[in-house]
């Protein structure tokens, strides 16, 4: 049976517990699709759970969450909502996500699903970190900061104090810094800045052999 930390809270096996939750993985009907969200199935693998039906609380360990390209995985997950429709989930230790834009790692993440879909992540560690690489080139978009709140629906990643940002060619600092996925975007406005300044270094193309 899964080891309990929550006094009062029912106990199950895992396969029982995952079993349980079997007929919430499973694609949403059309009716209820986000613009341009995954209608794959959404798949949950723990190593041990458990579940409170009456409180809707779920506590897993060892825990990874797929959809298609997008997964969550952890040591824990505290969640509400069982269905992924409207839940909220905090994930801690070693908290690594993955998705078809980049990844991220760090030490917590608070989670937002809406409508079955990944909406929100906000992470936060010592550092927190996000990677975005190109298929065909293979360059990268390398970031971290102590906060990283990435609005999945807009595309856009917020980096919050002691924020880096690096294209493989120039590198940006500051208290606060945003990217824009889709169009591979580093923005600092001095608004977000609290009165610290943006430090950027600009790294010149390797000369080309046989021009000066």
């Amino acid at each position: 049976m899964a080891a309990s930390c929550l006094k009062g809270l029912p106990r199950f096996t895992t396969l029982a517990a995952l079993t349980a939750l079997a007929a919430m993985a499973t694609p949403f009907p059309a009716a209820h699709a986000a613009p341009g969200a995954s209608r794959e199935p959404i798949q949950l693998d723990a190593q041990s759970s458990e579940l409170d039906y009456g409180n809707n609380q779920l506590l897993f360990r060892k825990v990874k969450i797929s959809q298609g390209p997008m997964s969550i995985s952890a040591d824990s997950a505290h969640a509400t909502g069982l269905d992924f429709e409207n839940s909220h989930w905090v994930f801690q230790g070693n908290v690594h996500i993955v998705m078809a834009q980049g990844q991220l790692a760090a030490d917590e993440a608070d989670v937002t699903f809406e409508q079955k879909v990944l909406e929100r992540a906000l992470i936060t560690g010592k550092p927190s970190t996000f990677e975005q690489r190109e298929a065909v080139s293979g360059r990268r978009v390398q970031g971290h900061a102590d906060s990283i709140d990435y609005d999945v629906s807009r595309g856009v990643i917020h980096f919050s104090h002691s924020a880096w940002l690096s294209d493989g060619q120039n590198e940006i600092r500051g208290d606060s810094l945003k990217y824009i996925v889709l169009e591979r975007k580093m923005i600092a406005d001095a608004a977000d800045q609290n009165a610290q300044r943006v430090h950027i270094t600009i790294t010149p193309p390797a000369a080309t052999p046989g021009k000066p």
